[in-house]
């Protein structure tokens, strides 16, 4: 038996309960892994008010690290007892044990710790997808400028501190002083309260009139005009979130007035859809976090049976960092 916190109606954080479930065996392609700590992550808040539509009832969670207790045929690349971490669907880690796909699951490293591989995985490989693959039809070069929201957030602080590495200008927002100031420094070259300033036109003083190569937004409906007017021609648009809610529908017409824009909205599970994708951008992280340039911050720890209250502190932007539950 397992704790899982499940879901039988979308709505607010009230709406999750820990139950009991049975577990049982992997089968072909699965392992069953005993959590030692699990991600939270604002995809976590779109499944559970149905923004994202799943069928009900619904286990929560996308993110976890923890011990592999049993291997289920053709699984090859882990064995019982190893250290493992995922982001990976279906949802299921709000538990204390669960069986799962074996195809995003990845070996955790000896010189990084559960929690760590619970809080970096959907957030680092996000992070990863954005500054490697997610690019605009120029490339980005060192010293290029990019504008990211939500910097003070789980994914934005691994890309500051990966951007400044790769030798990019990031230029991130946040809501207040304090998280620009987290930002900055952890390697943010520019930081921009939204709340006390037009980010758009700080954006432009900043870049000396010219714009950025590339936005990376996942807050979405209020800061989504605004970023296009941040873009130089030809930029990218890279949504990859709604934490204000969904983008209206738009003309295509108004990117060819602002500069022959293009524009992408992204999502991690199209970037790991193999082992072999997957365990090459894990590598990617790992090596980035084990190294020492970019450091996973945990800034808040919620028990299991806590997870109501670790949502409503997401939901109201009182977060800063990651954020991991412990079962």
């Amino acid at each position: 038996m397992s704790k899982v916190v499940q879901i039988r109606q979308v709505g607010g954080p009230e709406q999750m309960a820990l139950v009991d479930v049975q577990v049982g065996e992997p089968g072909p392609g699965q392992i069953r892994i005993r959590h030692k700590a699990i991600g939270l992550n604002y995809i976590d808040v779109y499944q559970r008010t149905g923004l994202y539509n799943l069928p009900l009832p619904l286990q929560l969670g996308m993110e976890g690290a923890g011990i592999v207790e049993a291997v289920g045929e053709g699984v090859t690349h882990l064995k019982v007892g190893d250290r493992a971490a995922y982001a990976s669907n279906p949802p299921g880690s709000y538990s204390e044990a669960r069986v799962m796909p074996a195809t995003c699951v990845c070996r955790l490293p000896d010189a990084i710790d559960f929690d760590t591989g619970a809080a970096m995985m959907l957030k680092g490989l996000t992070a990863q997808y954005l500054l490697k693959k997610t690019l605009p039809v120029e490339g980005l070069q060192k010293g290029d400028f990019i504008l990211f929201h939500a910097i003070a957030g789980g994914v934005g602080l691994i890309a500051a501190q990966w951007a400044k590495v790769l030798g990019l200008q990031l230029i991130g927002t946040a809501g207040s002083d304090e998280k620009c100031a987290l930002a900055k420094s952890l390697g943010a070259a520019h930081v921009i309260n939204y709340r006390s300033e037009d980010f758009a036109a700080r954006v432009k003083e900043i870049t000396g009139g010219q714009g950025v190569k590339v936005v990376y937004d996942s807050v979405g409906k209020d800061t989504w005009d605004k970023s296009l007017d941040c873009l130089r021609p030809f930029g990218l648009m890279a949504s990859f979130g709604n934490a204000s809610g969904p983008v209206p529908p738009f003309a295509p017409g108004m990117l060819g007035t602002r500069g022959s824009l293009y524009m992408t909205r992204q999502t991690l599970f199209s970037h790991i859809t193999t082992r072999e994708s997957t365990q090459a951008m894990a590598d990617d992280l790992f090596a980035v976090v084990a190294s020492g340039q970019v450091k996973i911050r945990i800034d808040q720890r919620f028990r299991l049976d806590q997870v109501q209250d670790a949502h409503r502190a997401l939901e109201s932007r009182q977060t800063t960092g990651c954020t991991i539950l412990l079962p």
